[in-house]
């Protein structure tokens, strides 16, 4: 008996989570995409004689290692490091370290998994991985992050390499993390390579790598926007929450355009200024000072500080742009940014609205763009930055910029296009799970059993 793409998908999935227990971000990142490709199945019925969703959604290898440090204190201390390399079939792993206490095997897999769409839209030749650790560096010296990072590295670096994996940075992991990752790969393998990007501009790093994801999510929405007869950011209120490098630069790049951005937050809670919230301080706050979020208001005593960051979506605004972590909007955030007129919300972090926000930004008309399409600008730009590394070259900050836009612009419309050609205009969501899995699939096939 022939089986149907649904009963395919639906198989896949049973199994996923049978042989994945407790995985629950993994699970999620799993249905939202496949429930996306039965239409895909349908139309490319060698896919389920291949068995190529399972072979999908299974990594091509994973490593979890000890990574044992000393404190400031003279204490040993143990964390957890883990390198998921999900697929290679279009090119070397690509994807993030995270360091952060909430890191397991399951978030790391959803990053893996989400990863391998968001590199193939940018059109370069890059695959999926992903990577970190359950350290947390706040609240830690320099000389812990550094003991902590070579004891990483010292693990890592015999799984990686400039044509094998190249790991990058995110939650916790920023210019100092990678400078002292990459001196410990230097120093074990005796080799100047591209291995890690987000590197320091004095040793190989990229022009706007720092900005790229906030501006690339800047550039995704305001196509969105142009696209939908929507405007632009021109005059648009906008409500950003976290206050990280896709935070600080997605502000940096729609104030440039016109908007307001009025409210942003950090793990601890948010700061609402109606007048427009001020980079600068936000900027000597988190990038120079590395404090709360709440010190703003010593700085504007017309703003407000609000204790817990989930409030933020309280604000009315036109645009919402979730830059913070997965499932920060939940079903009940995504009914009062309808309600409050939201026209267009943006995923800067990774799965940032549950399925059911997702269902209900869709279902209202709200233009939403999914983080593997809206936040794929940092990874482009590592690409970019790979790119230089092997020319031995280095590009203008215009030609990274109008690379970059050009990328984002791409995306957009590759989504755009495949929501309509499989019936689904103005899904971007089903729409990018289509175009990214289309080529990897391709390749898979082409590839064999491998």
């Amino acid at each position: 008996m022939t089986m149907s793409a649904q009963q395919y998908v639906s198989s896949v999935l049973e199994k996923l989570i049978a042989k994945n227990p407790g995985e629950l971000e993994f699970h999620q990142a799993a249905k939202e995409i496949m429930s996306s490709l039965e239409l895909v199945i349908e139309r490319h019925p060698e896919y389920i004689e291949a068995n190529l969703l399972e072979r999908f959604a299974e990594p091509e290898r994973v490593v979890i290692f000890r990574v044992p440090w000393v404190d400031d204190m003279g204490r040993v201390q143990v964390n957890r490091g883990f390198r998921v390399q999900f697929n290679s079939a279009i090119g070397p792993y690509k994807g993030g370290l995270r360091f952060h206490p909430s890191v397991n095997l399951g978030i790391i897999k959803f990053l893996g998994f989400e990863q391998i769409l968001k590199n193939s839209l940018t059109g370069l030749p890059i695959g999926g991985g992903k990577g970190g650790s359950d350290f947390d560096p706040k609240g830690k010296s320099d000389n812990e992050v550094m003991r902590f990072c070579q004891s990483f590295m010292t693990e890592l670096y015999r799984h990686i390499g400039a044509d094998v994996d190249v790991p990058a940075g995110d939650i916790g992991v920023g210019a100092r993390e990678i400078g002292y990752l990459y001196g410990q790969y230097k120093r074990l393998t005796g080799q100047y390579t591209g291995v890690l990007t987000g590197k320091g501009l004095a040793y190989g790093g990229s022009l706007v790598r720092k900005e790229a994801t906030g501006y690339g999510l800047i550039y995704f929405v305001d196509e969105m926007l142009r696209a939908n007869g929507k405007g632009s950011f021109d005059g648009k209120k906008v409500v950003i929450s976290g206050s990280g490098n896709v935070a600080i630069y997605a502000h940096e790049k729609a104030t440039s355009m016109g908007a307001k951005v009025i409210a942003m937050s950090d793990s601890n809670g948010f700061i609402f200024d109606p007048n427009g919230v001020d980079l600068d301080t936000i900027k000597e706050i988190k990038e120079v000072n590395r404090q709360r979020i709440s010190e703003y208001v010593k700085a504007h005593p017309h703003a407000t500080y609000t204790e817990g960051c989930l409030g933020i979506w309280n604000i009315p605004c036109d645009i919402a742009l979730p830059c913070a972590t997965q499932n920060e909007i939940d079903a009940a955030a995504a009914r009062t940014l309808v309600k409050n007129g939201c026209i267009a919300v943006g995923e800067g972090a990774n799965m940032p609205s549950t399925i059911e926000a997702t269902d209900i930004f869709l279902e209202s008309g709200v233009l939403f763009g999914p983080g593997k399409a809206a936040n794929a600008g940092g990874v482009a730009t590592s690409a970019l930055e790979m790119s230089q590394n092997s020319q031995r070259y280095m590009w203008t900050l215009e030609e990274v910029d109008a690379k970059l836009k050009n990328i984002m612009v791409n995306i957009f419309h590759a989504a755009d296009e495949a929501a309509k050609e499989y019936d689904r205009p103005g899904n971007y969501v089903g729409g990018a799970n289509i175009a990214g899995v289309q080529k990897v699939a391709e390749a898979m096939m082409q590839q064999g059993v491998v």
